[in-house]
């Protein structure tokens, strides 16, 4: 059965009650969407895996458990192996290959759209003029944003072949449009304040 996104929020929210972990999956589906456009890939699967990449964290929320726990859920829900692999794939503790565009995606933005969400938090902006040298200074302070695993991040460049700079560029254009779901300030919000 090949997933929609529709579908994908459906699951999503029937384990995942924090705003918190709903702006997370609103935000690292719309980088990895980015990516799929850019790939030339199937955007409407990409989407809903990065949605459902930590729909279990709720209820499974240790390595021992996240996200192993939730790959038979997301079995018995119907969702497809290639779906299921990309979601355990973004785990670092589970050692997968990221054999795939949508599984080296995943990982690629997991991580740096929560950081960039976390930047954007902290500007009367929000991502509206954020840059790349912003991004990489923050990354630079351990107690900012101290539960992102900075390695990570730039690994997931890596992966994908880009400098830091562009792929930080790409997942701010990405989160942009989303800023108001995600809570974040715009130019034009802090203009009117």
């Amino acid at each position: 059965m090949r997933p929609t996104r529709e579908q994908a929020w459906d699951t999503l929210t029937r384990y995942t009650k924090s705003e918190a972990l709903l702006r997370h999956a609103l935000a690292v589906e719309a980088s990895v969407g980015f990516y799929a456009r850019l790939y030339g890939e199937d955007e409407e699967l990409w989407r809903a895996t990065a949605l459902l990449h930590d729909f279990d964290y709720e209820i499974h929320p240790t390595l021992d458990k996240h996200p192993q726990d939730g790959a038979p859920i997301l079995r018995d829900e119907g969702y497809s192996e290639e779906l299921i692999e990309a979601v355990l794939s973004h785990a670092e503790h589970l050692a997968m290959p990221r054999d795939t565009q949508l599984k080296k995606a995943l990982f690629a933005c997991d991580e740096l759209s929560g950081f960039v969400h976390a930047c954007g938090l902290v500007r009367p902006t929000g991502l509206d003029g954020l840059e790349p040298k912003s991004v990489r200074k923050k990354l630079k302070q351990p107690s900012f944003a101290a539960g992102v695993h900075r390695d990570e991040v730039y690994a997931g460049a890596e992966l994908l072949g880009l400098e830091l700079d562009e792929h930080i560029t790409n997942v701010v254009a990405a989160m942009q449009p989303l800023a108001g779901e995600l809570g974040l300030r715009t130019a034009a919000n802090a203009a009117q304040a």
